[in-house]
């Protein structure tokens, strides 16, 4: 969803502007509701086949397809042949290509087409890079991916707040991924929703981080948490001299970028992987040098992550 996050989304609790769009957040309340009732009926047949989805409550900058593609790679080291899946949205064609660098991506739009088109072709795993409000499949394991800096916001559902569904929506999943430092009071939350659900942490660790230690950095970000590539550049130093926060999934103008190196001549412009994929469908982005910094996604207590993976595929 294309959208420029509003700053009270995510504080610590709900004000003014919230409660007064709370009744607009009232009729996804009663869709969820309904959707969730009549689930037996919205969802197929038993497929015969594993899949795993990874998706999130909270909408944009959890870090979905960063561990979709990590857990490709663990699958593959497991003797598993997997696949993406992908919903086809026009403005998700950065994450669609990132994905399809790392391994074979079915698109369509409805997943449960491409998932038939992924058994044609004898994959044998799923990999759902979004899709956990989708009933129309039954996931054999879900995880759901949140930021502890953000965590739920102030908990109301959209437009009112950051979430697509409410906390309770815990209770289908399996497993939780937390970008960040432990916090066990986002875990004692946590677990009043689900007592058997699984709680892991990663982070994100630049690989390459170095060649810009010694330049000045003009940073961009058009996703959904830019503040939280910002954080990053300072945690490793680096010389950052102004950033610009773009709408998630924002489609960057040739005046955009025109505009920055104008004022920023003298620095590195340096934004995402997201981002740079973004900006490469654009005809003019050979007209400027623009970077991203390569990322890796380190999941802690990664030997148990990975019994718990092979347990359910």
């Amino acid at each position: 969803m294309k959208l420029k996050k509003p700053k009270f989304w995510d504080y610590k609790k709900p004000n003014v502007v919230a409660y007064l769009l709370l009744p607009f957040s009232l009729v996804l309340l009663i869709f969820n509701f309904f959707k969730e009732f009549f689930k037996k009926k919205f969802i197929e047949e038993n497929i015969q086949i594993k899949t795993i989805c990874i998706g999130n409550i909270y909408i944009g900058g959890t870090g979905k397809t960063p561990l979709a593609k990590e857990i490709f790679q663990i699958t593959k080291s497991l003797g598993k042949n997997p696949a993406f899946i992908k919903k086809y949205y026009d403005y998700v064609e950065d994450e669609i290509s990132m994905l399809k660098k790392i391994g074979k991506t079915f698109i369509s739009k409805k997943r449960k087409d491409s998932l038939q088109n992924l058994i044609k072709d004898e994959y044998d795993l799923a990999i759902l890079d979004d899709g956990f409000q989708d009933l129309s499949i039954n996931k054999n394991f879900n995880i759901i991916c949140f930021n502890q800096k953000q965590w739920i916001g102030n908990g109301f559902l959209i437009p009112a707040g950051p979430l697509r569904e409410k906390l309770s929506a815990l209770k289908r999943a399996d497993c939780i991924l937390i970008n960040g430092n432990k916090d066990t009071k986002i875990e004692d939350q946590i677990y009043k929703q689900n007592k058997t659900i699984k709680i892991f942490y990663s982070k994100y660790k630049p690989i390459d981080i170095g060649r810009f230690n010694k330049k000045k950095i003009c940073a961009f970000a058009g996703i959904g948490n830019p503040t939280n590539f910002f954080r990053l550049l300072n945690e490793y130093n680096l010389n950052l001299v102004n950033t610009f926060s773009f709408p998630d999934h924002y489609t960057y103008s040739y005046s955009d970028i025109e505009n920055i190196f104008k004022k920023f001549s003298d620095c590195t412009l340096l934004t995402t992987e997201k981002d740079y994929y973004r900006f490469q469908l654009n005809s003019f982005s050979k007209n400027f040098d623009i970077q991203y910094l390569k990322v890796k996604l380190e999941i802690e207590d990664k030997d148990n992550f990975i019994k718990l993976i092979k347990n359910n595929i």
